[in-house]
């Protein structure tokens, strides 16, 4: 378990002063039992009116509006957070969903039936045929055909930066073979719904402790991070982070979950000003370790009853 702090800077520069629009942001995790939120706090320039909503799969949406024209916006985020390990053995999954193909169970099915339903065009089967590739060696073995997938995302394409808005479609990522991490994350959603599985994407963080204080280490230790989820019976939501080649990890730190990725973008808003006004962008990540946080001692209480 670790205890961290993540602070998240962005700062967006224009040429003149500019109308802003309303602007949604999604830097806020949910408590769960792998992840213990214990503090938050946004603070936006120029100041504006904020309020909170969750969105239609429960993530903590701020939704924040301006009133006067700015010239700079700027949001930081800060979480502080305990983070448990994922266990590395392979999760129990039920029995008749070890081999593919399966039937999600008639009491889930309802549920993950959008989660299931493919949302790009796929040209010529391509995407679906290049899936098919992974279940031979073994069988249809589920989880080995969704690691496989993972790791040859991870060892056969080219991680690219990307500035432009949005996420490239799998067809283009599959022909390319490169893409950023949201990309490649849609890459896997995609194709494992072509097998059947229910996917979703995941915006956060990728944290590494190695990398936290190293003396003579340049890269950051924390950065922002698209990965994927594949609902696995017994097992549940599966984490599967292509760009790294990794499966449930520590490393992951979720904030938020979408059946697709424009659902799943953690700053979302407009502005309107002249073409070129927005000049500079600035994204920073700063984490820190913590010291354990105090145990939280019992409550105690009475009770009575009435007859």
């Amino acid at each position: 378990m670790h205890t961290i702090e993540i602070v998240h800077r962005t700062r967006y520069e224009y040429a003149e002063p500019v109308t802003l629009g309303e602007y949604r942001l999604m830097f806020r995790p949910r408590d769960s039992h792998d992840l213990r939120l214990l503090h938050t706090d946004l603070a936006i320039s120029p100041a504006g009116n904020i309020r909170w909503i969750h969105d239609a799969f429960g993530n903590s949406i701020a939704i924040a509006s301006f009133t006067e024209p700015a010239q700079v916006l700027e949001f930081v985020s800060t979480i502080r957070l305990e983070h448990f390990e994922t266990p590395a053995e392979v999760p129990p999954i039920e029995a008749y969903a070890v081999k593919l193909p399966f039937s999600y169970a008639a009491e889930e099915a309802p549920d993950l039936a959008r989660y299931i339903e493919r949302q790009y065009p796929d040209p010529n089967a391509a995407l679906s045929l290049w899936a098919k590739e992974f279940l031979e060696s073994e069988g249809g073995d589920t989880f080995a055909t969704l690691s496989r997938m993972c790791a040859a995302i991870h060892e056969t394409f080219t991680y690219n930066q990307r500035f432009e808005h949005g996420t490239q479609p799998p067809a283009t990522t599959l022909e390319q073979r490169n893409g950023t991490c949201r990309d490649f994350a849609l890459l896997m959603m995609e194709s494992a719904r072509s097998l059947g599985l229910a996917a979703r994407f995941v915006t956060g963080y990728l944290y590494d402790p190695a990398l936290d204080g190293a003396p003579g280490v340049a890269s950051e230790p924390a950065h922002p991070h698209a990965w994927m989820e594949v609902y696995l019976p017994g097992a549940g939501w599966m984490e599967f982070d292509p760009t790294n080649g990794i499966v449930g990890t520590d490393r992951l730190i979720r904030v938020a979950v979408a059946r697709d990725s424009e659902q799943a973008m953690p700053i979302k808003g407009s502005f309107t000003g002249p073409p070129g006004a927005c000049v500079n962008t600035i994204v920073d990540v700063q984490v820190r370790t913590l010291p354990p946080a105090a145990p939280v001692p019992p409550r105690t209480a009475s009770l009575s009853a009435v007859a």
